[in-house]
This record gives C-alpha cells, sequence and structure tokens, in this order.
C-alpha cells in the first residue's frame, strides 16, 4: 500500500512541477492530473510537506473556488504576493480561475 502513495505523490509533484507560471491549478484538478480524481485532499497534503518549492511550486494550487487555502511558507498573505508577483488575476480575495487558471 506504501508504494501507491508513494508514486501518487511523485505523480503530484509532477503535475505542480509542470503548473505555468501566471496560472494556478486548484487540488481537485491536481488530484485528477495525477489519475486519482478523488483525492484533493492528500494533494494538500503533499503541497503541505513539500521541501522543493523551487522545483514544485505549490504556491500555484488553490482551492476549488479560487481560494488562497494554505501556504507552508510563510501564509496565504506570501501565497497571495507571489501570484500577483507573477501575473495571477484576482477577483477580491480570490483567483479568477476563468483569467488565471491552467488549462491542462
Amino acid at each position: 500500500m506504501r508504494r501507491k502513495k508513494d508514486d501518487f505523490g511523485a505523480r503530484v509533484r509532477a503535475v505542480v512541477a509542470g503548473i505555468p507560471c501566471g496560472t494556478v491549478a486548484t487540488y481537485g484538478q491536481v488530484a485528477r492530473l495525477a489519475g486519482l480524481p478523488r483525492a484533493a485532499r492528500a494533494v494538500g497534503h503533499f503541497m503541505r510537506t513539500n521541501t522543493e518549492p523551487q522545483l514544485v511550486p505549490c504556491h500555484r494550487v488553490v482551492g476549488h473556488d479560487g481560494s488562497l487555502v494554505g501556504y507552508a511558507f510563510s501564509g496565504v498573505s506570501e501565497k497571495r504576493k507571489k501570484l500577483i508577483d507573477e501575473g495571477v488575476s484576482f477577483s477580491g480575495v480570490r483567483v479568477n480561475l476563468a483569467v488565471s487558471g491552467w488549462n491542462a
């Protein structure tokens, strides 16, 4: 069983590593692209334990409605700043997914 979890984690990291600068993906979208569409919470776990933010840009993963759910590196205010610096569009406090959502 441990092997499947490790494989899923590697697939999640690969998907997130492919999110282009200036765009975001939702936790559910990452789960679907990694092969387990109902595993959005597991994606959150992998993002929370990410040790390579330069290679796996976990700040580009957001909630299903564009909300900034969390960011292990300095909190959501830092996540918002990084996304704004990359050109991600916001509507209020949420990412405008129609403009900045990743179409993978």
